[in-house]
């Protein structure tokens, strides 16, 4: 299996600093800083990045476990909100919520959700974020 890598480069003080980071492919290169972390500030940040991963790891692997089933999905939208509070030792990420809606002709909706979970606990980002305090997840089975 390959080994994906990305880049970031930090100019200047945490304060007034700003950073790029970038994707090893050249898919994707975004700018940031403390105001787009921990504000509303212009630019992306790391958690982002990390919800953009999980969404798509968790949509390939139920994907994956449907089509394994013999129920191939025609469509999966995911969305992951990543949430990340400050505490007296510094920032910490302590929930994930994943909000999915699937199109999979001939499916029960108790099977679907059976798949849904299936695919949370087993795609490789929610393993490496097992650290995280509570991941969640909403699975819609659209008609």
């Amino acid at each position: 299996m390959p080994t994906r890598e990305s880049s970031a480069v930090w100019e200047g003080s945490i304060a007034k600093g700003s950073g790029v980071m970038r994707f090893g492919s050249g898919a994707y290169e975004g700018a940031y800083d403390v105001p787009s972390r921990f504000e509303e500030g212009e630019g992306t940040n790391p958690e982002e990045l990390i919800a953009a991963a999980h969404a798509g790891c968790f949509s390939m692997q139920l994907s994956g476990i449907m089509t394994r089933a013999g129920s191939p999905p025609d469509r999966i939208s995911t969305t992951a909100a990543v949430t990340v509070e400050k505490f007296d030792d510094g920032w910490r990420i302590t929930k994930i919520h994943l909000t999915t809606q699937a199109e999979v002709p001939g499916i029960s909706n108790e099977d679907f959700q059976e798949h849904a979970s299936a695919a949370k606990n087993t795609c490789p980002v929610s393993k490496a974020l097992a650290a995280v305090e509570e991941i969640t997840l909403d699975a819609t089975l659209v008609d």
